[in-house]
């Protein structure tokens, strides 16, 4: 068996977990999400806790047993507590600035670079060169962070663009003159 599948999940006060037909579901405050387990998995809701089980043995069922869990976990920490990425802008006139459902950013192209802001992920900029991206979701908020990292990722060098808070980008010396 998996050993973090083995461990039950702490349902959280205010957030409902319902099984049915092979389909788990998860309401809190901040909205729901589902997930269609695999039929090689089973899933209950016990006494407050939700237990993943796995009834086969195979490497693949194993593996299997563990993503479950921890995909479950994600959705209950979601929709109670939510999740956050925050993303530091870095070079001389770059700047980010979101409206109602579009962030725009001026990273030094000869045009603002716009990127439509999902529905299911909410995106604030509290100063120009911060970029905070939240949602319920664990894997659509970082998936929207990875792709506004994408539209500039730090270069080597002088390390002007979107990572991170936190990253650190590895810096290159750069070419010396000869004499």
């Amino acid at each position: 068996m998996s050993r973090i599948g083995k461990k039950p999940i702490a349902i959280p006060s205010g957030v409902k977990v319902s099984v049915t037909n092979g389909k788990v579901a998860v309401e809190g405050k901040n909205g729901s999400l589902s997930y269609v387990l695999s039929a090689r998995i089973a899933c209950d809701v016990k006494d407050g806790q939700v237990v993943v089980r796995s009834p086969l043995k195979s490497k693949l069922d194993k593996s299997l047993h563990g993503l479950t869990r921890s995909l479950v976990f994600n959705m209950i920490k979601g929709v109670s507590e939510g999740y956050a990425k925050e993303m530091e802008i870095q070079g001389v006139g770059f700047r980010a600035s979101s409206q109602a459902s579009v962030l725009t950013l001026i990273m030094g192209f000869s045009h603002p670079v716009s990127f439509p802001i999902p529905a299911d992920v909410k995106i604030e900029t509290p100063k120009p060169t911060i970029v905070i991206v939240k949602g319920i979701d664990k894997q659509r908020v970082g998936e929207v962070a990875a792709q506004i990292r994408r539209i500039y990722p730090p270069e080597p060098y002088k390390g002007k663009g979107i990572r991170y808070a936190g990253e650190i980008v590895r810096r290159k010396v750069g070419k010396a003159a000869t004499k």
